[in-house]
């Protein structure tokens, strides 16, 4: 797959030398040069990497950083600037820019760092969600979300037979049962709790419905061996 590549700078030298040199590298590469339109791609749009001038003209490119960030877009963001002193760096870094690139530089290190947080991203995919027992906390990278009691334990469970279907009676009898007042249609209404918590951010996993069978936990990121710790989802 193609990386697409948002380059943000007002120097149009700038921006059509990059476009052209990262094309070469079999990126897909586009410009803009307003940090407001730029603000409103990264957080609509899907990217798999952004490269931000600290000079927009009369907007600065820290704080695009910064907001972009605030406005919850993780993806790799490399900073351009001429200004090398430390402070400057730290400033890009504090916002939360991944590398911080002083110019001139050379196009081979620009495309390397962009390479190391393309396979650092992907690793951070790569693992599988973790769960919290105490904080019933399911958390991915950078992401998390908090589930009740009775979320987590069917969470739990579902994830000790990840890849096996569990019957709705199954799970029923298993925490439900003894409740006595409950019937089997609980079990559809958590899953259906449990779907929407896990779609709000990618953890990499799928609650499937298997017709006459009941439900899987997939996963969708890793292998099948790093399903069956019961700390991991």
């Amino acid at each position: 797959m193609v990386s697409r590549l948002l380059i943000i700078d007002d120097d149009p030298q700038i921006t059509s030398a990059l476009v052209r040199g990262l094309t070469l590298h079999n990126y897909c590469a586009e410009a803009e040069n307003r940090a407001d339109r730029a603000l409103q791609r990264l957080t609509t749009e899907e990217f798999s990497g952004a490269i931000v001038d600290v000079m927009l003209g009369a907007d600065n490119g820290i704080d695009l950083v910064r907001t972009a960030r605030q406005a919850g877009v993780t993806l790799p963001i490399l900073m351009l600037s001429a200004l090398s002193e430390v402070e400057h760096r730290t400033a890009g870094l504090e916002a939360g820019a991944d590398d911080y690139v002083v110019k001139p530089f050379s196009f081979d290190e620009l495309v390397a760092r962009l390479r190391v947080q393309e396979n650092r991203v992907g690793a951070q995919r790569a693992e599988p969600a973790q769960m919290d027992p105490v904080t019933r906390t399911l958390h991915r990278g950078t992401d998390s979300v908090t589930l009740t009691e009775r979320e987590y334990a069917l969470l739990d469970l579902l994830a000790q037979n990840a890849g096996t279907p569990m019957s709705r009676g199954t799970l029923y009898d298993a925490l439900w049962q003894s409740e006595g007042a409950s019937t089997e249609n609980v079990v559809d209404v958590y899953i259906g709790y449990l779907r929407k918590k896990l779609s709000q951010a990618d953890f990499g996993y799928e609650i499937k419905t298997l017709r006459s069978r009941g439900f899987c936990l997939e996963n969708r990121a890793a292998g099948r061996e790093s399903r069956r710790t019961q700390t991991k989802v």
